[in-house]
């Protein structure tokens, strides 16, 4: 028999001890990382060049010294249409460039239109501009622009808008005030529908409208004319492409009015050829 007082003793160093194993028992223990060996790496086979500086320079070639928005001055001239025109009755050959010259932002812009039949100077105009981008693709310009034909010359004011519209439309929009306050508005639209990567369809329309009648150039006050198209052409080269297509033209109000009393045909359908270039 153990004594009442060993047994007390030993009860109460259970109870104390009992903490302590309990503690014990959610005590974590983490064990060591273990160590991985990784092999060395395997040299290369005897048959792959090891990169030489040469190499490094002919892969990430010099892009050239054109910062946006610096100071470097580049050029552009597009013809767009050196074309011949028929009606079935006459032949003309027509002709519309424009280009720019300057930076990112400030640029000399000119443009210059006519047509001529049988030798003669049907119509022509030449305009220049001050042009400053205002946006991503829009630039605002503002200049003179020369008549020489039909009838006499006539020079005007111009201010403007010229840019790429939301879907990819070029628009111009150019408003003009000549002398005793003759105003006239143009605005023109085109769209480039790729049928393939060379093989370009582009619809165009076009309007003019004045502020007053000017007689002497067959133009009356109102919406003067309307021309509306579309040319197919085929990117030989990006500087250079042949194209077909069709061109409708109208006179409206009192132009028309005036194109009748002359004798004038008041609208007119033509088949064109020719081709698109620029450098």
């Amino acid at each position: 028999m153990i004594p009442r007082a060993h047994m007390a003793v030993f009860v109460l160093t259970l109870s104390l001890l009992r903490p302590a194993v309990v503690a014990a028992q959610h005590v974590h223990v983490e064990s060591a990382p273990e160590v991985v060996q990784v092999p060395p790496a395997a040299p290369l086979p005897s048959f792959i060049p090891v990169p030489t500086d040469a190499d490094r320079a002919a892969a990430f070639p010099d892009v050239g010294d054109h910062e946006v928005h610096g100071t470097s001055v580049h050029s552009l001239v597009l013809f767009d249409r050196l074309e011949w025109q028929s009606d079935g009755i006459a032949n003309a050959l027509a002709i519309e460039a424009r280009g720019w010259v300057g930076g990112d932002l400030n640029r000399l812009w000119f443009r210059t239109d006519g047509t001529g039949t049988e030798g003669r100077t049907d119509a022509a105009t030449a305009e220049v501009f001050y042009g400053r981008a205002f946006a991503r693709w829009w630039d605002v310009v503002a200049g003179v622009r020369q008549d020489v034909e039909p009838g006499p010359a006539r020079t005007w004011a111009a201010v403007g808008l010229q840019g790429l519209a939301p879907y990819w439309f070029e628009v111009d929009a150019t408003a003009y005030v000549g002398e005793s306050w003759k105003t006239q508005l143009h605005l023109s639209t085109d769209y480039d529908l790729l049928l393939t990567n060379r093989l370009i369809l582009q619809p165009s329309a076009a309007l003019d409208a004045f502020g007053k009648a000017d007689p002497e150039r067959h133009i009356g006050a109102g919406l003067s004319s309307v021309e509306a198209g579309f040319r197919v052409r085929y990117e030989v080269r990006r500087e250079f492409a042949p194209y077909a297509g069709v061109v409708w033209q109208w006179r409206t109000g009192d132009t028309a009015d005036l194109a009748r009393a002359a004798g004038d045909p008041v609208s007119d359908t033509r088949v064109v050829i020719g081709a698109r270039v620029w450098f």
